[in-house]
């Protein structure tokens, strides 16, 4: 693994707080450019993206945190059926070192439910990716999208940006088809928002830990 890559990767973290800066689309092209390598199955490369600039973000993402306080979610793919085990532990880890580090004490259930709905508004980034992939390719046209928004994750990580992948907008599928007039034939994945990242923010401190290879890796 070259010292480059490791470098970015170790880099990379769910960003939640930006500066109010867009960013040139000629960087972000360049970030799709480069995520557009991933592999996918059969070359099929079944990733479509529309980005939003800073209006349209601003825009949305106000109708769309409306909207999610008013009805259920709908997603175009089910959500995970549980999270057990070490799976469970590392989903909770994960949201006290978030409460933590936003000042939310565990028992303030106004102030954690506040800050799930800035998903919504795409914690206040520019700039908001929709991710989306052919009907007919199914879990393996998802699989493959997974790929681009690791590599995009990165791209924009290589570029100096912040970046947090996002499955919550997606839970309002129906919402967003209708906003951006997409077909049904497309499944809504996630969405990736980004943007210069604000480092001072205590939000954006906090960075979550990785499993040992020695409990990833089963040889034979």
């Amino acid at each position: 693994m070259t010292a480059a890559l490791e470098t970015t990767l170790h880099a990379r973290h769910s960003c939640r707080a930006y500066l109010p800066k867009p960013v040139a689309p000629s960087l972000i092209e360049q970030a799709v450019a480069t995520a557009a390598r991933a592999p996918s199955w059969c070359n099929a490369q079944p990733w479509q993206l529309i980005v939003t600039q800073e209006a349209e973000t601003a825009r949305l993402g106000t109708a769309l945190h409306a909207h999610a306080q008013a009805h259920e979610m709908q997603p175009d793919l089910p959500w995970p059926e549980s999270y057990t085990g070490q799976y469970k532990t590392r989903r909770f880890d994960c949201g006290m070192q978030l409460y933590d580090a936003a000042s939310i004490a565990r028992e303030d259930k106004p102030a954690r439910v506040t800050q799930m709905l800035e998903n919504f508004r795409f914690f206040g980034a520019p700039h908001m990716a929709l991710i989306t992939s052919p009907r007919e390719l199914g879990a393996y046209g998802a699989l493959d999208c997974g790929g681009f928004v690791t590599a995009f994750c990165a791209a924009l990580t290589e570029a100096g940006l912040g970046s947090i992948p996002q499955a919550a907008p997606a839970g309002y599928a129906p919402f967003l088809r209708d906003w951006f007039g997409l077909p049904r034939d497309r499944l809504i994945l996630c969405t990736v928002s980004f943007g210069y990242a604000d480092t001072s923010a205590p939000i954006n401190s906090f960075r979550t830990p990785r499993a040992e290879t020695n409990t990833l890796i089963d040889w034979r």
